[in-house]
């Protein structure tokens, strides 16, 4: 196995993603490192948020965690070969109102991540925005955008069931690649 300091964010999320499925637990990323993965890291974040999609309890998500020698601090997962750390939130896995629509599996030589679309990726960036006013999560979904391939028409039905429609057109010039 390659060592975990060696590996990539992918690669690191990917390994951490085959010890929970090879466990029966059901773990997906979202947030900041889908961006980091699908903008070939020209935005970084510094940690793996993973959804905990299955509910599973949090004692056994340590017990996996530790298997993979990682340290509990807080709600985080530490490694010391790492920077990066690992926190895992709750179910349900949505974007906004609405659960996410598509997982990916991305493989990688150390293991299958299970991943949310691109186009989720951009919902859910979107939804900071549009909820919260936070350009730089924006400034994300714009680099999301232009790496993938999207299903733009989603996005634009999403920001209506979002009450954002209008802010959605006056946006989507930027979400073109």
């Amino acid at each position: 196995m390659k060592p975990i300091g060696d590996m990539t964010r992918l690669e690191l999320a990917a390994f951490v993603s085959s010890a929970f499925e090879q466990n029966s637990i059901n773990v997906v990323l979202s947030g900041g490192s889908c961006v980091s993965i699908y903008s070939k890291e020209r935005y970084v974040s510094m940690d793996l948020d993973f959804v905990n999609a299955g509910f599973a309890k949090r004692i056994d998500i340590i017990k996996v965690m530790k298997s993979l020698n990682f340290i509990e601090e807080n709600r985080y997962f530490k490694h010391p070969d790492t920077e990066l750390f690992i926190e895992f939130s709750p179910g349900p896995l949505g974007v906004g109102d609405e659960p996410v629509k598509q997982i990916d599996e991305l493989i990688t030589k150390v293991g299958t991540l299970r991943i949310i679309s691109p186009t989720d990726c951009i919902k859910d960036r979107l939804s900071w925005y549009y909820h919260n006013n936070d350009t730089e999560c924006l400034e994300q979904a714009v680099l999301v955008a232009k790496q993938n391939d999207i299903d733009i028409q989603e996005v634009k039905r999403w920001s209506s069931v979002e009450g954002k429609e209008s802010v959605f057109e006056e946006i989507k010039d930027l979400l073109k690649k």
